[in-house]
């Protein structure tokens, strides 16, 4: 009894040092609490020193409240340091899944009045979060208001997901309607509307490959490359899914070696690198290398 009370409590406790916007009566229903006994908790938590904030209905515990304070102050910011760390995080070109939902997490752990409110970001980690769920569950999503720049349309898109790619970037998924494999941006959803319907195509999920330049498909070629070390040290950085697939030669030279689903991520790199690149294979490759040689020299032509 007393273990599952304190549960209750312990629930109640993280529930309400995060919460934004749910009603008591709302909290009760989550908890399968009373709302008498909401009410009892939050007094008992007053008695116990923690700052209880109240607007309208909403109740929240004050992350300033002593005990919060004592078992975070070796890990948490302060809210200027929490501040600087958005304003960092807001200045950098990293758009990422992961960038957004690190500066998501800062405005729920401080103070939201202090740090801006990034109102697409929470709606993007919304996204994630529904999607996850599906994935998890098997279960159909709806993309609402998916804004799609190949067709220039916005339209809503049934489809099952199934995948997490670049970075959470993007979601893998199996659109019964076409009877295709689609990748979609989750940036360009306007809202997930979780169904109430299994997965019924699950063989047909394509399970696709993802190479080192971020490309992904059916691979289509190996390219093996012979780089310097500021080449493969710049790879790495560039590139981090390429780790994994660069071995060190010698003193001073690297070899990468992956299958790649296009050859337009590593021609890029190659020709930005050309003086510290030498291409081992594929045959294929090298004359897609001279065909984008010949056709830059044509048109740079005077």
């Amino acid at each position: 009894m007393e273990l599952g009370k304190l549960e209750r409590q312990l629930k109640l406790m993280a529930l309400l040092a995060g919460n934004t916007n749910l009603t008591n009566d709302e909290i009760a229903s989550k908890l399968s609490l009373s709302k008498r006994s909401v009410y009892r908790y939050l007094e008992a938590f007053r008695e116990m020193g923690f700052i209880v904030e109240r607007s309208g209905d909403i109740y929240r515990l004050d992350k300033n409240s002593p005990f919060f304070r004592e078992i975070s102050g070796s890990v948490m910011f302060t809210e200027d340091e929490a501040a600087t760390i958005s304003q960092l995080l807001a200045s950098v070109s990293d758009n990422s899944t992961r960038v957004r939902n690190l500066r998501r997490k800062l405005e729920r752990l401080y103070d939201y009045k202090v740090l801006e409110n990034h109102e697409t970001d929470l709606r993007l980690g919304e996204n994630v979060s529904r999607l996850y769920e599906a994935v998890k569950q098997h279960l159909t999503v709806v993309l609402k208001s998916y804004r799609s720049l190949h067709g220039n349309t916005v339209s809503d898109r049934i489809v099952e997901p199934y995948r997490f790619m670049n970075s959470n970037d993007d979601i893998r998924c199996y659109e019964p309607a076409s009877g295709q494999n689609k990748t979609f941006k989750i940036s360009r959803i306007g809202e997930v509307k979780l169904l109430d319907i299994k997965w019924i195509s699950e063989p047909a999920h394509e399970q696709i490959y993802t190479d080192a330049f971020g490309f992904t498909g059916t691979p289509i070629d190996t390219i093996k490359l012979r780089l310097s070390e500021r080449a493969a040290s710049l790879m790495e950085e560039e590139l981090p899914r390429s780790r994994r697939f660069i071995t060190h030669a010698d003193n001073n030279t690297y070899t990468f070696e992956d299958r790649t689903c296009s050859y337009l991520g590593a021609t890029r790199f190659v020709l930005g690198l050309y003086n510290d690149i030498e291409i081992i294979e594929s045959a294929k490759f090298k004359e897609f290398i001279r065909k984008n040689i010949k056709d830059l020299t044509h048109k740079f032509e005077y």
